[in-house]
């Protein structure tokens, strides 16, 4: 994983970034300035900078500049804007940037721009990405068939086995409430996909379809452990 830096003068822009690349595994340093960037950069020596274009002082494609005439651009800069056009855009690949986000940044786009600035030639660090993109499922995981009371016992198969954690096979008890017993289903789906996603909740959301805010709040509503199986950053 990376060491990537975040430059916004937005605090919710900088903490929700900051979340979702913490939770694919990265290490992220927050700035919120040029001067704080400036100060990272020199320190760390990041493995790729996010850069929000308009900030008071000095703004993004300003500082992108000051890095490339002062020999300090050797990482892939992707630059954030949320009133950007396309000569924007140009200008700031003009003057080495890797990539342009617009903003609102969407969880595909970021993911999808910063898997591909880590593994461009000449990028710093041991970036690899993540591989293929994102698998989505249905994201239902809810009510069980047969009505409650005498039921039968049910096996529910899931295709992909992982060698630790919750199994893919699993046995439900249909003798009781449907309501505890679709509760019962949907912690355990959950559970089978946090562990083979390595606690990763964007992975999670992916593969489920939900929303991350929806999917924090089902987790912590049938009391999934959360820590459990959350992969230590690098």
């Amino acid at each position: 994983m990376a060491t990537i830096l975040v430059v916004d003068d937005e605090l919710g822009i900088r903490a929700l970034l900051s979340e979702i690349l913490t939770d694919e595994g990265h290490t992220v340093e927050l700035a919120e300035n040029a001067a704080q960037a400036r100060s990272v950069r020199e320190s760390l020596r990041p493995d790729l900078v996010l850069l929000d274009i308009w900030m008071p002082d000095v703004d993004g494609i300003s500082l992108l500049k000051e890095w490339g005439a002062t020999g300090m651009l050797s990482m892939p800069v992707i630059m954030m804007s949320g009133h950007g056009t396309i000569d924007t855009a140009v200008e700031a690949t003009k003057f080495g940037a890797s990539a342009f986000l617009e903003k609102p940044i969407t969880l595909q786009k970021l993911l999808r721009a910063v898997e591909q600035a880590l593994v461009k030639p000449g990028a710093r660090g041991p970036g690899t990405g993540n591989g293929g993109g994102p698998v989505r499922g249905d994201g239902n995981g809810g009510g069980l068939p047969g009505e409650p009371g005498g039921g039968p016992m049910l096996a529910v198969p899931v295709p992909v086995a992982v060698p630790s954690g919750p199994q893919a096979e699993q046995i439900f008890d249909l003798d009781r409430p449907l309501r505890e017993a679709r509760d019962a289903f949907e912690k355990s789906y959950f559970e089978f996909h946090l562990a083979k996603e390595s606690g990763s909740m964007t992975r999670v959301a992916e593969k489920t379809g939900l929303e991350r805010t929806h999917l924090y709040r089902k987790l912590k509503q049938l009391g999934v452990d959360l820590t459990r199986n959350k992969r230590g950053s690098v």
